[in-house]
């Protein structure tokens, strides 16, 4: 699928949000990413850089990479549904964690996690390659029609 690379965000929004708990990009580096999102094409990075203003001081740069898919479908399980036109990015649903994270409170083992709407379903706008996607199509064999399922990421529907 072809992906062409959108202009970054303008990092004022994103300074306003909180830091999160991220790995470095690159080890000679200490750029950190915050998010990678596979199904939004979205990478978010920071890394503390000199001030303009005040060279002995720090300050934080956040980066967000956006992948904008040009054939990407309204839903992407229907290569019959019309062209996506919209894309939408919020920075609280890209920074959200719903993995179960085990804490100790008093003693006694608690499972939390840090977001609290992960029962929404999440748009994507590409495939996630670590998800299996299926359609149904008509196909006609020996003049009668059945309607027969298609894998559209093989990979990952079919344990190597």
């Amino acid at each position: 699928m072809k992906s062409s690379l959108l202009l970054c965000v303008a990092l004022a929004v994103s300074l306003g949000f909180v830091l999160v708990a991220g790995y470095p990009w690159d080890s000679g580096d200490q750029e950190y990413v915050l998010v990678n999102n596979k199904c939004q094409c979205v990478t978010v990075t920071s890394k503390f850089v000199p001030s303009k203003e005040n060279p002995g001081e720090e300050i934080l740069e956040r980066n967000i990479r956006i992948l904008v898919p040009l054939k990407a479908r309204e839903n992407i399980s229907d290569p019959m549904s019309p062209l996506r036109t919209t894309f939408v990015y919020r920075m609280t649903e890209l920074c959200k964690k719903c993995d179960p994270v085990e804490i100790e409170l008093d003693g006694e083992i608690y499972q939390a996690q840090q977001s609290t709407s992960c029962d929404e379903p999440e748009t994507c706008y590409t495939y996630n390659r670590d998800k299996c996607y299926t359609t149904t199509f008509p196909f006609l064999y020996r003049g009668e029609t059945k309607n027969v399922q298609a894998v559209l990421t093989p990979a990952s529907c079919y344990a190597s």
